[in-house]
């Protein structure tokens, strides 16, 4: 999916290039308005993540402009503003959904899956698998050999990241981005901690499904989910 991301500041722009990336989108960033709009009408992607406050021309003037043009790309609003009137106003101006900064990429992956869904597009919601492993982001439940698992939002987070990127590795770095979220400032050891909380979880004890890719991260590898079972 060609995914454009306009906004402006650094840090978000970053995070989101990183996490689309990685869910295998094609990403083109605009750091202000007009870029923005340029490229919205040059390159006609699937979907906008359109921050409000952008200096050259604002979220809403892209948005209406691209509506009054007839252009009926899906957009999902950022602000960091949490005023009811400002939701309300991006909304009737043709905006698909509209998220509140800050957010977690999981809350953005859905409401990009909603906002699909809504206009018709395949977008189902996954399971993933692995041996004897089974994750339903949708409803949150996590089983192994049919067995409930119980997993804090963390834990349950990281499964998913690796359940759903096989053999991809995962820099710290990374991880914090995706599950504790562009706004977090705490050491990178949080991540170590909370990937041996669900090795423990799901047996893992040997580290063989969850690889430790020393200096630089983990990476998880399906082949080896049978010796769990």
């Amino acid at each position: 999916m060609r995914v454009l991301v306009i906004e402006d500041e650094p840090t978000i722009t970053e995070f989101l290039r990183v996490g689309l990336t990685y869910e295998h989108s094609q990403v083109e960033i605009a750091g202000d308005g007009l870029a923005g709009l340029a490229l919205a009408r040059q390159h006609s992607p699937d979907l906008i993540i359109l921050d409000v406050m952008l200096p050259g021309l604002d979220g809403f003037a892209i948005c209406r402009q691209l509506r009054e043009a007839g252009d009926q790309v899906p957009i999902i609003m950022l602000t960091a503003r949490k005023e009811v009137s400002e939701r309300v106003d991006g909304l009737n101006l043709g905006a698909d959904d509209y998220l509140t900064k800050p957010f977690s990429f999981d809350e953005l992956l859905a409401r990009m899956r909603a906002v699909l869904r809504r206009r018709g597009q395949p977008a189902e919601p996954p399971v993933w698998r692995a041996g004897d492993l089974t994750l339903k982001p949708e409803t949150h439940e996590a089983y192994q050999g049919g067995a409930p698992l119980e997993l804090t939002p963390l834990e349950f987070a990281l499964l998913e990241l690796f359940l759903s990127h096989p053999r991809q590795v995962f820099t710290r770095e990374t991880l914090l981005n995706r599950v504790w979220g562009y706004d977090y400032a705490g050491d990178t050891n949080v991540v170590d901690v909370h990937v041996g909380h669900l090795r423990e979880k799901i047996g893992d004890r040997d580290r063989r499904l969850i690889r430790t890719v020393y200096g630089v991260g983990y990476s998880f590898r399906p082949d080896d989910a049978e010796a769990l079972e």
